[in-house]
């Protein structure tokens, strides 16, 4: 039987994920095989060959590049997602956006060109969950 699918990637983010926590911040370029999760801050351009997960502490200023994403902080530079990016909404994302897929949330505020390359509609949802 298929395992039930959930709204949220970080609800199936499955690998033990590499962290940077609030209060730290990382200079450079970064790059994980597996999952991220950030609630501090990084200047610099990143691969994430998994999910990545930013709170609402999370700060990034770079390229970023991931399999898939939760974003719930802000972004300033560029933003590419292989599959599904989920915008919460406390997420300020100044950046250009590439995904197969997006949903955003009201509230977020997204400043920069949007591309979905599945060719479906940008999907808004109410964010029903306590932001994090």
């Amino acid at each position: 039987m298929a395992e039930t699918l959930k709204r949220r990637l970080m609800d199936q983010i499955g690998d033990s994920p590499t962290f940077v926590a609030e209060g730290s911040r990382v200079s450079g370029d970064l790059e994980t095989s597996g999952p991220l999760v950030v609630c501090g801050a990084i200047r610099g351009d990143g691969r994430v060959g998994g999910a990545l997960r930013m709170a609402v502490t999370a700060q990034w200023e770079g390229e970023i590049h991931a399999r898939a994403a939760v974003i719930a902080g802000r972004i300033t530079g560029k933003l590419v997602v292989e599959d599904k990016l989920e915008v919460g909404m406390t997420a300020v994302i100044r950046a250009d956006i590439v995904a197969r897929s997006i949903a955003v949330a009201r509230g977020a505020i997204i400043d920069g060109a949007v591309t979905v390359t599945s060719g479906e509609p940008v999907m808004q949802f109410e964010e029903k969950r306590a932001a994090r």
